[in-house]
């Protein structure tokens, strides 16, 4: 599955969407005291959980669905193929929202017997049926009659609302079953370890397009009903419950055949195949690619890909048809930006990855969830440079996901990599940064430690081993040790089952020729040095790169203990010294004084490679927001970018100027801090122009939106008065704005807009035809200022104009919008909690609205009171997300309290003296 977080179809960096808005503190226990007295230190108990008994198994399920799409039924039969594995006179299974009729078990060669009783334990999701005799050992068949609802709450069988090109309003039936949810679709053992073949069949209006994971193989008229037809699916191969999916709909689509012979779809609404044409390519290249690279062929004959206008995820894996949120699949060539494009190629490699990482080899339990998300988060990755060499996709990976999972995982209230999942109720909770982008980083660490070729050989071994069949990480470590010689599984232990990662601290001394370095680490935390006793130790893969070959290693080791030395060799007085080149090892480092001081000139000259340089200033200002040191060197260090030209380094730098905004939102010189902004930026921008130049790529447009934001959001007055002008251009339909200019344009114009301006891009908005422009429009409409103007934003964003899914993007682009819009949003989700909760309880929807919408505030006081609302206002799945966001917001406050002065003194005398060039 595909988080929605990174659904980033800006231009510009929005920090709320993009890097989540994490706040480091200061070096005083004081605050671990506060955590204490807020109760915010420890999670609360899990609830009891058992999993389902082993006494009977399902060997195939024979299914048909009737769905109503008027009255948002369905209809179901299952006759599943099952082993009784020693007698029993009951049969439990998982159930949810489901009305059993009637249930029988016929023994292989006996007669039937019919259950006298259906008890429903609600709390654990899961039916018993009693049956009046003992089952005797063996196999039978169990026969359920069942009705259902099509709900609308994004999960199980669900319905869909989408418009024709009429206008009319209708409906498809769709799922997502990912994690516990196909048991709201039928009867089932919904856990990944009890797997079984599928024999699905769907009664469909004849009209509709019917599909599932596999070929269809019959379709013939249904008794009684002439406009009715029964669709029939070929057999699938042995798999999970989560993986199973159908839709039934009104779709367009467009095909090619992989150059391996397998029929690639992409279903897209009615009138818009042109738009599935890019994903069709991406593909096409990818399931080859994935071929060859794990040397296991893709098993089943064709893969569908849908585009699902109402879908709580970014995407989701389900074997041979996989489901996306419209804007992770549809590009139109016209109106699709470049950052677009880019997130479509990531997400359909994410999902290719998992058809044999996922579905091909099962994680046994979602204990090992991450393995699953972790891996396809990397590997998305490998293949996008594979088919887009000029997206410069790696340096984009540490922006956007090695970061952002560090800067959760120094929080108290951050978890393990490998979580204990017990009830149904906790495994949403880890579909999370940890687990997605935590879990892609240290894979990426891995595979630099063990290198491409004994990495592919073990991820073959794997594969091959463990097909159709379910595995545990330790099971990969092993693949990976056999084929690499190397200790994975101790290293890797030290990863993912304790939380946080280390803080390397370096000084370096000059002996004769060499440089001898001295090593140190100890945990990482938000709240500044760990003052803890048995600090935990990471077995880290450690390089050293010199400015003599700045991109490649002088030196590899494995930091295996607290403290180590090392010689390098042949190093001049005048070279510099940096570890963790390329940003692959996922630890923070501190240098000493004179270190970093040689360091710095590397970023004004470019001597340092992108990557590094980016990881340097982000390690920077974590120091900085961890209280280690002051907030002032960062910003000095950030000042030595005039000269940069690589769209990733911005884009961290963008976003972490945008929390630091954020945070001085709460002072009364938020001011200064966008005069610094327009200072760093405007060079840049004036070099880039508004226009493309001759020659420019992928990369200059992502660069141009960024910067055009960032500057018209601070008020920058040309940028300003230009996007004005081209914003009346594009309304007045004389000069449409290229779709790279849209999000600054709209962003700048409303930031700096009144009421007229906020009606012209709610029509905008209404006109749109398709859901990348509306998401646009959605995610920069917090940007307006006016106290009524937010309200109108807000009560917008739970009008039918907006779809379940994007309420969130709306409501917590209000929050990051401003001070008084942050203020406004933690109301108005107080006020509408209980819809807001009926819509989105026991998804990851919900962690992300509460997170979006209160992680910006810095007074201590708000983390009381976002705990109390909590308490009596109980949302289970995003316990641990509530959690972390109280950590936060007390986080905020020491770091205001701690360097707001010294921050406010520097931005004035920089004033006084500008800084030359």
């Amino acid at each position: 599955m595909a988080s929605a977080t990174m659904d980033c179809s800006s231009t510009f960096c929005f920090p709320a969407f993009w890097n989540p808005f994490t706040i480091f503190l200061s070096r005083s226990s004081c605050r671990r005291r506060r955590l204490h007295s807020l109760g915010l230190a420890a999670m609360p108990e899990k609830r009891p959980f058992e999993r389902l008994p082993a006494d009977v198994s399902p060997i195939n399920y024979s299914l048909c669905l009737k769905p109503d799409l008027l009255d948002f039924t369905f209809e179901g039969k299952l006759e599943a193929s099952a082993q009784v594995r020693q007698a029993t006179n009951q049969i439990v299974m998982n159930c949810a929202d489901i009305d059993i009729i009637t249930a029988s078990y016929v023994p292989e060669g006996d007669e039937e017997i019919h259950a006298t009783g259906f008890n429903y334990q609600n709390e654990d999701e899961k039916v018993t049926l009693s049956f009046p005799s003992t089952l005797q050992p063996g196999t039978g068949t169990l026969k359920i009659d069942f009705v259902g609802e099509l709900n609308d709450k994004m999960k199980g069988f669900y319905r869909s609302k989408y418009t024709t090109p009429s206008g009319e309003v209708r409906y498809a039936a769709v799922t997502q079953f990912e994690a516990t949810d196909a048991r709201r679709a039928f009867p089932c053992w919904d856990e990944p370890a009890i797997k079984a073949t599928f024999d699905i069949s769907l009664v469909v209006p004849k009209d509709r397009v019917a599909l599932s994971n596999m070929n269809v193989i019959d379709r013939k008229p249904y008794p009684d009903d002439e406009n009715v037809v029964e669709v029939k699916f070929a057999r699938t191969p042995v798999m999970s419950t989560y993986l199973v999916a159908f839709v039934v709909g009104e779709y367009d689509f467009v095909e090619t055949r992989s150059k391996d012979g397998v029929c690639v779809r992409v279903y897209t609404p009615v009138g818009k195949a042109e738009q599935g044409k890019f994903a069709l390519e991406v593909a096409a290249k990818t399931l080859p690619f994935y071929k060859d690279y794990f040397n296991v062929p893709y098993p089943l004959p064709k893969i569908d890909l849908i585009a699902i206008a109402d879908f709580a995820a970014g995407a989701m894996e389900n074997w041979g048809l996989v489901t996306y949120r419209e804007t992770a699949l549809l590009i139109d060539p016209k109106n699709s930006c470049s950052s677009s494009r880019q997130w479509v190629a990531l997400v359909v490699g994410h999902e290719l990855a998992h058809q044999w990482f996922g579905n091909l080899v099962t994680m046994e339990w979602w204990t090992h969830l991450w393995l699953n998300e972790g891996f396809a988060s990397w590997i998305e990755y490998l293949c996008v440079d594979h088919c887009f060499p000029e997206y410069d996709i790696w340096t984009q990976f540490v922006s956007a996901d090695y970061t952002r999972a560090q800067e959760l995982d120094a929080l108290d209230n951050s978890h393990p990599i490998e979580v204990s999942v017990g009830h149904p109720s906790e495994v949403d909770e880890i579909f999370d940064a940890i687990s997605y982008s935590k879990g892609a980083s240290v894979i990426r660490m891995l595979h630099d430690y063990i290198g491409d070729k004994d990495f592919k050989k073990g991820m073959n071994m794997y594969l091959t081993k463990f097909q159709q069949k379910n595995a545990a990480t330790e099971d990969l470590w092993e693949s990976l040790e056999d084929a690499s010689g190397k200790p994975i599984a101790a290293v890797m232990n030290t990863w993912t089952k304790q939380m946080g990662f280390p803080l390397i601290y370096v000084e370096a001394e000059q002996v004769e020729d060499d440089r001898l370095l001295r090593l140190s680490q100890k945990k990482f935390c938000a709240s500044g040095p760990y003052v803890g006793e048995d600090c935990p130790q990471w077995m880290v893969p450690i390089t050293i790169s010199t400015s003599e070959d700045s991109s490649h290693a002088k030196m590899k080791i494995l930091m295996d203990k607290p403290e180590m030395n090392i010689v390098l060799k042949d190093v001049r007085p005048d070279q510099w010294v940096k570890l963790n080149l390329g940003t692959v090892g996922f630890y923070r480092t501190q240098y000493s004084s004179a270190m970093l001081e040689s360091l710095l000139p590397g970023i004004r000259d470019l001597s340092l490679p992108p990557v590094d340089r980016l990881g340097l200033q982000n390690d920077l200002f974590s120091l900085a927001r961890a209280g280690i040191i002051s907030t002032v060197e960062v910003l000095k260090v950030m000042e030595a970018f005039v000269n940069e030209p690589n769209y990733t380094v911005w884009s961290d730098l963008s976003c972490n100027l945008g929390i630091l905004s954020t945070l001085l939102s709460h002072t009364d010189f938020y001011e200064e801090i966008q005069e610094f902004v327009k200072d760093v930026f405007s060079p840049i921008g004036e070099r880039l122009g508004w226009d493309p130049k001759p020659g420019e790529g992928h990369l200059d447009a992502l660069l141009r939106g960024l910067v055009l934001g960032k500057l018209g959001k601070a008020g920058h007055k040309a940028t300003l008065e230009e996007a004005r002008r081209r914003f009346k251009d594009h309304v007045e339909g004389k000069q449409i704005l290229s779709a790279d200019l849209r999000s600054p344009v709209y962003l700048t114009v409303l930031k700096h807009g009144d009421g007229t301006t906020l009606d012209i891009m709610l029509k905008l908005h209404k006109q749109a035809d398709m859901q990348e422009e509306k998401n646009r429009i959605e995610r920069v409409l917090g940007a307006t200022l006016s106290p009524e103007l937010i309200q109108k934003v807000l009560t917008f964003a739970l009008s039918e104009e907006v779809r379940p899914q994007d309420t969130v993007s709306v409501i917590g682009g209000v929050a990051g919008g401003s001070k008084h819009g942050r203020k406004a949003a933690w109301k108005f989700i107080k006020d509408n909690w209980e819809e807001l909760y009926n819509r989105y309880q026991g998804g990851f929807l919900i962690s992300r609205l509460i997170k979006l919408s209160v992680e910006g505030f810095a007074v201590d006081k708000m983390a009381g009171e976002v705990k109390a609302f909590f308490e009596s206002h109980p949302a289970p799945s995003a316990e641990r997300t509530i959690q972390q966001c109280c950590e936060n917001i007390l986080l905020n406050a020491a770091w205001l309290k701690r360097d707001a002065e010294s921050i406010h003194q520097y931005l004035l005398q920089r004033k006084a003296s500008p800084p030359t060039a």
